[in-house]
C-alpha cells in the first residue's frame, strides 16, 4: 500500500513527529464495494449479508438495507469465548456498504453518478470489484468483458470527480486569496489545493502522492475519493477460481502493479462462495465434502477478504473478558490506552488511571489470567501506552 504521508519531521530532542494518516480518525468506519454494473457487487454484498452480525449486539446503531456488519474471523476471539463461556459474545465487525454501479461519465452525472459518487465519499476504503468472466446471461454495460478497461473507467471517474471538486474550491477562493483575505493560513490552504489539483491533472490518485502533515490534515477535512485505500476483488467463474486459471489475472496483476501503490488483489468467485455458504448453512456434511472434492480441495476466501478489509483501514482490536461477556473492541492502530478506553465509555477515557494489559500470546501460553499474573507478565500501562492488537485489557478509571 502506498505511504499516506511524507516522513515525519524531527521535533524537540530529535524526536520524530508522528505522521498524520489519510482518512477519518475514528473507528466508526466502513468499506464500500465499487465497480461497473453487473460485475458481481450486489451478489457479493448479498453473500456477506447472510453473515450479518445480529444488530442487537450493537445498541444505538441503525443498519440501513445496503449496509452489512460482518464478523471479522479471529481465532483469538473464538478461543477466549471457549475459555470463559460467557453469557454474551461480541466479535469485531467490518461494516460494508453496497454502492450501485458506476458508469462511464459518472463524474459528470451520467447514470446516477453524483448520488453514487457521494456514496463512495461516505466510505473510508473501497473493495474494487472486477469482472473477469464471460456469461451470456449477464450483460455488460460496455458490451464486452475487459477488466482492464473497466478498472480504468472506475479510476478515471473517481479522479475526474476529485479534480472537479478541487478546481471548484480553488476558483471559489482565488479572489479572496489574491486580496489577502484570511491571511497566511488561507494562502497556505490555497497552495495545498493547487498541489492536489496538480497531482490529479497528472492522472494520479491522491493516495499515490506524498503529503506532509499539514497537507494530510486538510485532505482529511475534504475526503477526496482517490485518497481512499483500495483492494481489488477479481470475480471469476467457479471453475476458474478453483483451477486457479484465468487469462485475465496476469494482465490485472500487471495493471495494478504498474500503478505502484502496492494494492492487494484477491481472486475469488461469487458463484463458488455462494454455493459453499448455502451448503454450510444447510449443514449437509456429505454435500460439503463432495463440493470440496469437485473443487480440488480449494477453500473459500471470504474470511481473507473480510480480514483484508479490516486491516486496510488500519483497524485492530483489543479484548475485554469475563463470565458475563467476551468482547472484541475495534480501534485504529496506534491509539493510546485512554482513547481505546473511550470506545467502551467516554467516562473511561476522561477518568483514565491505568490499563492492566495481557498480551494474547502470554494468555495463550499461560492458559489463564491468574497464571499470567503469577508469571509476572500482567503489565500496568499508563496514558502513553499504545494498545497492541490482541491485548486483553482491564481499565481502571475514576468515576
Amino acid at each position: 500500500m502506498a505511504a499516506f504521508a511524507g516522513k515525519g519531521k524531527k521535533g524537540k530532542k530529535g524526536e520524530v513527529e508522528e505522521k498524520v494518516m489519510l482518512g477519518r480518525p475514528g473507528n466508526n468506519v466502513k468499506i464500500g464495494i465499487v465497480g461497473l454494473p453487473n460485475v458481481g457487487k450486489s451478489s457479493f454484498f448479498n453473500l456477506l449479508s447472510k453473515l450479518n452480525v445480529a444488530a442487537e449486539n450493537f445498541p444505538f446503531c441503525t443498519i440501513d438495507p445496503n449496509l452489512a456488519r460482518v464478523q471479522v474471523p479471529d481465532a483469538r476471539f473464538r478461543m477466549l469465548c471457549k475459555k470463559y463461556n460467557p453469557r454474551s459474545e461480541v466479535p469485531a465487525v467490518l461494516t460494508i456498504t453496497d454502492i450501485a454501479g458506476l458508469v462511464r461519465g459518472a463524474s459528470e452525472g451520467a447514470g446516477l453518478g453524483n448520488a453514487f459518487l457521494s456514496h463512495v465519499g461516505a466510505c473510508d476504503a473501497l473493495f474494487h470489484m472486477v469482472r473477469a468472466f464471460e456469461n451470456r446471461d449477464v450483460t455488460h454495460v460496455e458490451d464486452s468483458v475487459d477488466p482492464i478497461r473497466d478498472m480504468e473507467i472506475i479510476h478515471e471517474e473517481l479522479r475526474l470527480k476529485d479534480l472537479t471538486r478541487v478546481t471548484d474550491m480553488i476558483n471559489a477562493q482565488t479572489k479572496n486569496v489574491e486580496r489577502g483575505v484570511g491571511g497566511k493560513e488561507k494562502k497556505a490552504e490555497y497552495e495545498i489545493l493547487q498541489k492536489i489539483q496538480a497531482v490529479l491533472e497528472e492522472g494520479k490518485d491522491i493516495r499515490a502522492a506524498n503529503w506532509n502533515n499539514a497537507e494530510v490534515t486538510l485532505l482529511n477535512t475534504i475526503q477526496f475519493l482517490t485518497a481512499k485505500p483500495m483492494i481489488y476483488l477479481v470475480n471469476l467463474t467457479k471453475r476458474s477460481f478453483y483451477r486457479r486459471a484465468s487469462n485475465w489475472l496476469p494482465r490485472i496483476m500487471e495493471f495494478v502493479e504498474a500503478r505502484g501503490l502496492g494494492e492487494t488483489i484477491i481472486p475469488f468467485s461469487v458463484a463458488y462462495e455462494q454455493e459453499l455458504l448455502d451448503l454450510e448453512q444447510a449443514g449437509d456434511e456429505g454435500a460439503i465434502n463432495a463440493f470440496y472434492e469437485e473443487c480440488q480441495g480449494v477453500k473459500g476466501v471470504l474470511p481473507r477478504i473480510i480480514k483484508a478489509g479490516y486491516k486496510l483501514m488500519r483497524l485492530i482490536n483489543f479484548f475485554t473478558v469475563g463470565p458475563d461477556e467476551v468482547r472484541a473492541w475495534t480501534i485504529r492502530n496506534g491509539w493510546l490506552a485512554p482513547k481505546a478506553a473511550g470506545v467502551i465509555h467516554t467516562d473511561f477515557e476522561h477518568g483514565f488511571i491505568c490499563a492492566d494489559t495481557i498480551t494474547f500470546k502470554d494468555f495463550k501460553a499461560a492458559g489463564s489470567e491468574a497464571a499470567v499474573k503469577a508469571a509476572g507478565k500482567l503489565k500496568q500501562q499508563g496514558k502513553g501506552y499504545v494498545v497492541q492488537d490482541g491485548d486483553i485489557i482491564h481499565f481502571k478509571f475514576n468515576n
